[in-house]
């Protein structure tokens, strides 16, 4: 009996490993379609080994259904994988751990996308592609497919967005229907649990440059006699935030580089106007109010934008730009420490004239308050620069140098 047990574990992991595709389907109470996408993913997989060569298996991605898709897809030749980890992204996790395939094709089991367009996405893979990407917007939308918001304005907008800020050069960021390989599934340490996990895999494909390319896709009326698991608002909202985190740049850097630039314009007119009165149109003490918060929001916001860059490389689903190596390796605990303690001191320093000139007017009212402006705006970017260290250091790894590259391999 052991020897038999023996030769079946045996059988079975031969059989894994002659597996080439796996047609991976998210599922949650989809008895009425899945015997369709089941017979649509079977003649996929002939297509693939009549042109490609492969031979595939078809995985359902459970997340707890309770109308008996499971027994479904059995009987009908398709492995179940359960997924306890509830949402659309944990069940294409889970199913792509459980997968034996080295390529991976992903599907809704709802009847909506047709199989065998993932013929050309698998021969995208085998032609070097990492992620192959499908375009419900180049391959046709049938009428009623997708809704009116969706598809002229949340899609559009969100893509846009996506490609604004990582640069990915695809038409349709939230198409179900995708292709990746085994490798680049597995570097990319996915772990959105909801929607987001459909620009979760192409933001940061991008940030590790790997190689995206995107094929015509169609979408139908799905088969469901149910509303959809999709709430638009909602997770439309899910995916921007998804975008703004991913992205210190945008979600820092830019509001960073803008209220620097503004808040030192506004400090030099009036500085230059205390010594040159009439040099420019009259900026008074709320003006120089506004340009201490904007110099020190500016200051707080680039602080964050560096850490938020710090952590993607660190996390690994970010790759290291030369101007980040050279700041990140050059920069230290010890060297914020001191430039915030020297900003702190001289924004004291700054303080203590202030009150020297007011005791000397025998505590009188002063008509600027340009100099004590300047000197706690001084002590708030000091204590920023500070505890910003301290942060970046923790995000580091708890080590004084806050990032080191990876020595080449010769």
């Amino acid at each position: 009996m052991f020897v038999e047990a023996t030769r079946s574990l045996t059988d079975l992991r031969t059989d894994a490993r002659a597996i080439d595709v796996s047609i991976i389907m998210p599922c949650l109470d989809e008895a009425i379609s899945l015997p369709h996408c089941i017979a649509n993913a079977r003649e996929a997989l002939k297509r693939i080994e009549e042109q490609h060569g492969l031979f595939g298996e078809i995985v359902i991605a459970d997340n707890g259904s309770t109308d008996g898709s499971q027994k479904i897809a059995t009987d009908l030749g398709a492995r179940v994988v359960p997924v306890a980890r509830r949402g659309y992204g944990a069940a294409l996790i889970g199913g792509g751990e459980g997968a034996y395939g080295r390529y991976l094709l992903m599907g809704d089991a709802d009847g909506s996308y047709d199989f065998t367009n993932g013929v050309a996405m698998i021969g995208e893979l085998l032609a070097g592609a990492d992620l192959c990407m499908g375009s419900r917007f180049k391959g046709g939308i049938a009428p009623g497919a997708m809704p009116w918001k969706n598809r002229y304005i949340g899609n559009p907008v969100l893509t846009g967005i996506l490609n604004l800020f990582f640069r990915s050069g695809i038409s349709d960021a939230h198409c179900g229907l995708r292709a990746i390989t085994r490798d680049c599934f597995a570097a990319l340490g996915l772990s959105g649990s909801g929607m987001e996990f459909a620009s979760e895999m192409v933001i940061k494909a991008s940030l590790r440059d790997f190689r995206i390319t995107e094929v015509p896709a169609t979408l139908s009326i799905d088969l469901r006699d149910r509303a959809p698991h999709l709430r638009p608002w909602r997770d439309g909202w899910r995916h921007l935030r998804y975008l703004l985190m991913l992205s210190p740049t945008w979600l820092f850097g830019v509001p960073a580089v803008a209220a620097l630039t503004v808040g030192i314009m506004l400090f030099a007119m009036a500085i230059i106007q205390a010594f040159a009165p009439g040099s420019f149109p009259a900026v008074g003490n709320y003006w120089v109010v506004l340009a201490a918060a904007l110099l020190s929001g500016g200051h707080l916001s680039a602080v964050l934008a560096f850490a938020g860059k710090l952590y993607g490389l660190r996390a690994g689903y970010r790759v290291a730009r030369p101007w980040e190596i050279f700041m990140g390796e050059r920069l230290s605990l010890e060297a914020m420490l001191i430039v915030g303690f020297v900003f702190a001191a001289l924004g004291g320093a700054a303080l203590l004239a202030v009150f020297w000139q007011w005791a000397e007017r025998d505590f009188g009212a002063v008509y600027s308050i340009l100099p004590a402006i300047i000197g706690t705006s001084l002590i708030s970017i000091g204590m920023q620069t500070v505890l910003g260290g301290f942060l970046m250091a923790m995000i580091g790894g708890n080590e004084s140098r806050f990032y080191r590259a990876a020595p080449l391999l010769v």
